[in-house]
């Protein structure tokens, strides 16, 4: 349950053709740290183009987020794309919701973030497909932090440096 199925260096290396032939028919993404670095509330230009590589390729996108300030809401907002906020993850519910919006079954949509304990276990939890990226970012909450050290503990590595060692991902 504490291992992705795949990781990537970044959501723009995880291809949609790719998803698809694993029979992925949509992805559920969190927002900070995995589509743009914490606190920014900007979205760099290479992960905009992913977002829509994505979504012509057939791919939608629910974003499912911890957090509760508006500012998630405005970057969904902005981004074009529906948002599950306050998700409490690693708990089922908000990933219940965000596969009852895309219209999937868990076998067939992906759970991409960049938290092993968040992201990872809640999409392992409801049967979904896991990619954890590394985060965006160094500047974290201190519990995250906190647990981003267990992590490393778990996986042997950081993320990010599992994530230099990728074959493949998606």
């Amino acid at each position: 349950m504490l291992k992705p199925h795949a990781l990537c260096r970044s959501v723009e290396r995880i291809r949609p053709e790719r998803l698809l032939s694993r029979g992925i028919r949509a992805a559920i993404v969190d927002l900070d740290n995995t589509l743009m670095p914490r606190d920014t509330g900007q979205v760099p230009p290479p992960v905009r183009e992913w977002l829509r590589a994505m979504q012509d390729a057939g791919l939608p996108i629910v974003l499912v987020s911890n957090n509760w300030h508006r500012s998630a809401e405005e970057a969904a907002r902005e981004l074009g794309l529906p948002i599950v906020t306050k998700a409490v993850k690693p708990l089922p519910f908000a990933f219940w919701k965000a596969l009852g919006l895309l219209g999937v079954r868990p076998r067939e949509c992906a759970v991409i973030g960049d938290q092993l304990f968040t992201d990872v276990l809640g999409g392992r939890l409801v049967g979904c497909l896991t990619i954890m990226v590394p985060p965006q970012s160094s500047h974290d909450l201190p519990h995250t932090l906190v647990l981003r050290r267990l992590e490393s503990l778990i996986m042997g590595k950081s993320a990010a440096e599992l994530a230099n060692e990728e074959s493949s991902c998606g």
